[in-house]
């Protein structure tokens, strides 16, 4: 691929990243055990202009991490136009989820994990790092998000 493109600035990135935070329904999902074994997967999520909304089985690898590690990179994308979140991570079950975000998920996936015959979690990520960029060319400038804030 060659880039033709100038890199876009930072204020247009952030507009690029909540853009895929609206509009996206799958995010990758990397966390860690305590032993530092990693774990990726796939899930649905719904962002609420706050929190990223997370949900799978408290008893899978990525639920204990996720529970057991507190911590989350999220990630959009491909090698071509990337997106990465890093957040802290809280644990609800499906009775102490708050209601908006349950009926949020609900309404952006179309799936109820409170109605599963099998236990869910939810898992609020609040970001704390935002990275995006589209190429090389865009790696300089790339840091969206520190320590919780937007710094573009």
């Amino acid at each position: 691929m060659k880039i033709t493109e100038p890199p876009r600035g930072p204020e247009r990135r952030k507009q690029d990243v909540l853009a895929r935070l609206a509009s996206e329904l799958d995010v990758w999902v990397a966390s860690a055990d305590a032993d530092g074994a990693p774990c990726l997967v796939p899930l649905w999520f719904r962002w609420d202009g706050q929190f990223l909304w997370l949900a799978t089985r408290p008893t899978n690898p990525t639920g204990r991490n996720l529970r057991d590690g507190g911590r989350a990179r999220l990630a959009f994308g491909d090698t071509r136009d990337v997106v990465l979140i890093d957040g802290d991570v809280t644990a609800f079950t499906a009775r102490t989820v708050p209601a908006a975000a349950a009926e949020g998920f609900l309404a952006r996936s179309g799936w109820d994990p409170r109605a599963s015959s099998k236990p869910y979690a939810y898992f609020r990520v609040r970001p704390r790092a935002v990275q995006a960029w589209n190429g090389e060319h865009e790696l300089a400038g790339r840091h969206l998000m520190r320590d919780g804030r937007w710094v573009v």
